[in-house]
């Protein structure tokens, strides 16, 4: 069996990320000195110090997939990329696969990296928008999600094709988000259908559909689609939910205090201004944003309120 990863706490792995940021500029003997003294204190210095390293060399990493989705979206063929796996004996699709991705998603007609949101135009008239971190083929009338979330517009009946099961639209716009275990599906305007069996969402109604079965689990929440047009919108959201949505759209590690991830927010937020973000977060609530790296954001109670 694989060893299990090590549970670090965040006071650890932020001592980790205020060195890391410390030997990144030009520390002096001392503070190498000090720096190795703490390393070898306990064992879980050493394991939050690997864990830092690790998601650093993946920060340094991404200008290289990124480009390569836009490779694969603006100039490469589809039977190319395939063509170009097959040479080299699957080794791109084997280390897809290695990272949770099914291959279909790195050779699908449209995706979207990190942080991306895109718009695409339907041959039906429609519109089909894509989540970050999403990818879907689009063949006439049918949809195929293989990973990440979409939204769809359309005057005409769509097939939706998920992990879970297949859709048919039969209203004008509908979200589908892909989870390991299952498929959130939001009617927002007009009603969806399971392919096999269970319930027929209206209009407004939410609903899992898992092997198949689509099951309603309540009202559409508030700012659901708001992503598509670049805002997170939070309606008393809890912070800690809050800040793990904003997560799906950025590239490095960012951690909420459980001081204060249940203080609710309100507010509609551009997802593509960060920084914008965290300076309105500690001007309406009791926080304070630490980033001891510019990839490293941890979200913690103001002092004076600690205290």
């Amino acid at each position: 069996m694989p060893t299990p990863r090590p549970q670090l706490s965040h006071q650890v792995l932020e001592q980790a990320a205020q060195w890391f940021a410390v030997l990144q500029g030009q520390p002096g003997p001392q503070e190498h000195a000090a720096w190795r003294a703490w390393l070898e204190a306990a064992p879980e210095h050493r394991q939050a110090w690997n864990r830092v390293e690790a998601i650093s060399s993946q920060f340094a990493r991404l200008p290289q997939p990124a480009a390569a989705h836009r490779a694969l979206r603006e100039g490469t063929k589809r039977r190319q990329f395939l063509s170009m796996a097959a040479l080299f004996g699957g080794g791109a699709l084997l280390a897809a696969a290695g990272r949770g991705l099914p291959w279909q998603a790195w050779a699908a007609d449209r995706s979207t990296s990190v942080g991306e949101i895109r718009q695409v135009p339907l041959a039906s008239g429609g519109q089909l928008w894509l989540n970050t971190q999403s990818a879907a083929d689009i063949r006439g009338t049918q949809v195929r999600l293989y990973r990440g979330e979409l939204l769809l517009e359309s005057s005409i009946p769509l097939r939706i094709e998920t992990a879970n099961g297949p859709l048919a639209m039969l209203g004008r716009r509908v979200g589908v988000r892909q989870y390991p275990s299952h498929s959130e599906v939001m009617a927002y305007e007009g009603p969806v259908s399971p392919a096999a069996r269970g319930a027929t969402l209206v209009g407004g109604r939410r609903g899992e559909l898992r092997q198949g079965v689509l099951t309603d689990v309540g009202p559409v929440r508030p700012g659901a689609q708001a992503w598509s047009r670049g805002i997170i919108q939070a309606d008393s959201l809890p912070l800690g939910d809050f800040l793990g949505e904003l997560s799906r759209y950025l590239n490095g590690y960012l951690h909420c205090d459980s001081e204060v991830a249940r203080l609710p927010l309100v507010g509609a937020f551009p997802i593509a201004q960060p920084d914008r973000i965290f300076q309105a977060l500690e001007k309406a609530l009791p926080v304070r944003v630490h980033r001891p790296l510019p990839w490293w954001v941890s979200v913690q109670p103001r002092e004076d309120v600690r205290a």
